[in-house]
């Protein structure tokens, strides 16, 4: 008998499975803040040159002494806001001075010490490292090299987790992770950082697809897509407590350690979560598989008889070849088309998420509206994919959302500051819908393939969200290459035209819909709607 059968008997999801589901919920939960950390960590607050040899130098302003001070040595830019990453060298008995303390004939030369406002953070590890101005681009490259360890743990915790076990690979996904969190509270330089920011980023995909895949093959086959869309809503959970963490203490140090002694509860509740009877039954190890099926079956008060466990068949797949994704032209186009939407929906996801900085108004309310967008993001494909279709599903989140970004330019541009509320409002719309359209692709894309090359279609498509999630940190900094109110909306419309390309692209691919999946390489050839 197929191992599914065995459900109809211990139950689908039982007072068991939700036992267990519960307890995999808290350690997907803990993953939220680990994703979004950067935000916060690597907040860029307002600064401007260090008066030299003012050894208690302060970004606000102490007094009038000091605002003459500011004014010989700091210039000011075209908004008339602090220069950041230049000074005017001062010679007290060459240099000249208007009637406002501004400097007539000295020259501007570089920054070598800055000082920060302490009106959003009080510290960060943008402020100790001084990443600002010719270093900005650490900041970015940081992020992108956690989404490179996010991409490396995807094969590599994959691979542990099919080779020793869910249950095992957990542990150490949650050891991993605590430990590199933790450390990262005292990293003492960037290259320190951003190591530990990739092991971050490889233990935690390699803890929420560990939890993913032990509570789902715990769960029978009609409730699948119903314990998935349960598990979705528990990332944002997370991603508050990182706000909560981060509103009262403002300072890198103490964000980690409160992002990481979780991952030291989440070590005590890995005792009470079960292996994968799945995975037991597929190395062999009937006699582990029944026992734990046994104790399933009598906590949801059903029985199963022994003789059932004994004739459990898993179907051992062959694992499908990459090229074959390319094997016929029209497979080919599919697959760059999908392989194109998830990079999008990860990219918009990602780069609106960790950048809030490039929005107007509250750094903390904007971060937890970012949040709180995502909750009906996960509950739109609940209510349309069924009764729209994926397709024209998928076409209405990337086009309305694209739609939200792309008009920011005209608030920004012809509103400015009156309208920052509406260009924040446009910017949140087009996270919904990027949330939602992230969740819609995956199914298209589980539809879409044949299942002779399923798994491998999923893998090299997820691969292409995690570099659409590595980019984006490189497009929010396109803000700077126009500078002022206007670079605002530079990102904005970068994430708005790609979904619209990404909309238009869908409109190729066929319904999946109440039809019946492609099981060969030649079904997916012959499958149109």
């Amino acid at each position: 008998m197929k191992f599914d059968d065995i459900f109809k008997e211990i139950g689908e999801f039982g007072p068991y499975q939700r036992r267990n589901y519960a307890l995999l919920i808290i350690g997907w939960m803990i993953t939220g803040p680990i994703m979004t950390f950067s935000v916060f960590v690597l907040g860029l607050p307002d600064h401007r040159c260090k008066i030299p040899e003012l050894d208690n130098d302060t970004y606000a302003v102490q007094g009038t002494q000091h605002s003459v001070l500011i004014h010989n040595y700091i210039p000011l830019d075209g908004d008339g806001e602090y220069e950041k990453c230049s000074m005017y060298d001062i010679s007290q008995s060459a240099t000249k001075f208007d009637n406002k303390s501004r400097p007539i004939n000295a020259t501007r030369i570089k920054c070598t010490a800055w000082v920060y406002s302490k009106d959003v953070f009080y510290d960060t590890f943008v402020m100790k490292e001084n990443l600002v101005c010719d270093d900005k681009y650490k900041i970015s490259l940081s992020k992108t090299i956690f989404f490179a360890g996010v991409l490396t743990g995807s094969f590599v915790f994959g691979m542990i987790s099919d080779r020793i076990g869910r249950r095992k690979t957990l542990l150490i996904s949650i050891l991993f992770e605590l430990s590199s969190t933790l450390a990262l509270a005292w990293s003492y330089n960037y290259v320190m950082y951003v190591i530990l920011c990739f092991c971050s980023g490889a233990a935690c995909v390699g803890l929420f697809m560990t939890s993913y895949v032990i509570g789902i093959e715990w769960v029978g086959p009609s409730m699948r897509t119903y314990a998935s869309l349960i598990i979705a809503f528990f990332g944002p959970v997370g991603e508050l407590y990182l706000i909560l963490i981060s509103y009262f203490a403002r300072d890198w140090f103490w964000i980690f350690i409160g992002i990481s002694l979780p991952f030291g509860i989440d070590a005590l509740i890995w005792w009470f979560i079960p292996e994968s009877p799945r995975w037991l039954f597929s190395q062999g190890r009937n006699k582990d598989a029944a026992r734990i099926l046994e104790k399933a079956a009598k906590y949801n008060k059903r029985e199963v008889s022994s003789k059932m466990l004994e004739d459990v068949v898993i179907e051992k797949k062959e694992a499908g070849k990459i090229w074959l994704l390319f094997s016929d032209r029209r497979l080919g186009i599919r697959t760059i088309i999908l392989f194109y939407n998830w990079m999008v929906a990860s990219m918009v996801f990602y780069g609106l998420s960790l950048n809030t900085g490039i929005l107007y108004g509250d750094y903390y309310v904007n971060f937890l509206i970012v949040v709180l967008v995502e909750f009906p993001g996960h509950v739109l494909p609940l209510l349309m994919i069924d009764r729209f279709g994926r397709k024209r599903s998928h076409i209405i989140y990337m086009a309305v959302g694209g739609l939200a970004c792309l008009s920011t330019i005209f608030t920004v541009n012809f509103g400015g500051e009156d309208l920052q509320m509406l260009t924040t409002a446009l910017a949140m719309v087009g996270k919904m819908f990027a949330t939602a359209a992230f969740a819609t692709i995956y199914i298209i894309s589980a539809e879409l393939y044949p299942t002779a090359i399923r798994n491998v279609g999923m893998g090299s498509s997820s691969c292409w969200a995690r570099a659409g999630g590595m980019i984006s940190p490189f497009i929010a900094d396109t803000a700077d290459l126009v500078g002022g109110t206007s670079g605002t909306a530079i990102p904005l419309v970068i994430f708005g035209g790609a979904c619209l390309i990404a909309a238009g692209l869908t409109l190729i691919l066929p319904e999946t819909l109440h039809q019946l999946l492609p099981e060969t390489i030649e079904d997916g050839k012959n499958f149109t709607t």
